[in-house]
């Protein structure tokens, strides 16, 4: 669903992801650990073509991601650390637009249950997203993902900020994506939150991949042995 075959992304004399080679699978939560610097973000924004790889091949659904940008963008939904949606605009207000900007049009009925389902009380979706939590909020982005139908989901730090309540109810909906077959790439500081919600782990440093397992592979106590081994 998501490769990455020798990718390459340099800054002048910087290199920031250093033939990084990565698949992921339907159904697959991958997580991208590693130290701020580390090429997370970059490797994320190279999957969205936020910017172009300086060598290597990068596609999503076998699309090209560099040759066809608009194409491959329709498969995927993107939530960053801080999702931007319309403040003066309510919940309600925010998925339409946005599911409107993909090409999908739905009556006030689907819009609350994509809402509902994905976590939002419903008391929130008429008020204005600058009353919002982030956990809201991000909720509203995962509404906008299930709108879309999105195959391919892709997250940088999502959890950050979020108390443990929102991040386990953030989490839980990543497993309910996960069982329809849902493609996740998300880039993290929480090795907790990957352990428990993902399904594969990639530890990343100074651009290159120097780790990846699954999860099943390794205890909690080892993962983080084993991150602060490279970090050192």
């Amino acid at each position: 669903m998501l490769e990455a075959k020798n990718l390459t992304k340099t800054y002048g004399n910087k290199v920031a992801v250093d033939q990084l080679n990565l698949a992921i699978q339907p159904g697959d939560i991958f997580c991208l650990l590693g130290a701020n610097g580390a090429g997370k973000t970059t490797t994320i924004n190279l999957f969205l073509n936020f910017i172009t790889p300086t060598q290597g091949e990068i596609s999503i659904k076998g699309i090209d991601v560099v040759a066809n940008p608009l194409e491959t963008k329709k498969h995927l939904a993107y939530i960053p650390e801080n999702l931007m949606l319309y403040p003066n605009l309510n919940g309600l207000e925010n998925l339409e637009y946005f599911s409107g900007l993909a090409g999908k049009s739905f009556g006030k009925d689907a819009l609350v249950n994509f809402l509902t389902e994905a976590g939002l009380q419903k008391d929130a979706h008429k008020k204005r997203v600058s009353k919002y939590s982030k956990g809201m909020r991000q909720k509203v982005g995962i509404a906008i993902a299930l709108a879309k139908d999105a195959e391919v989901l892709l997250l940088d730090e999502p959890t950050s900020g979020l108390d443990p309540k929102a991040s386990n109810e953030f989490a839980a909906l990543l497993q309910k994506l996960k069982e329809q077959q849902v493609a996740t790439l998300m880039a993290t500081h929480d090795l907790f939150r990957a352990k428990e919600t993902g399904t594969h782990i990639g530890i990343m440093k100074e651009g290159q991949l120097v780790e990846q397992l699954t999860t099943q592979e390794i205890d909690h106590s080892d993962l983080e042995k084993l991150y602060l081994q490279h970090m050192n």
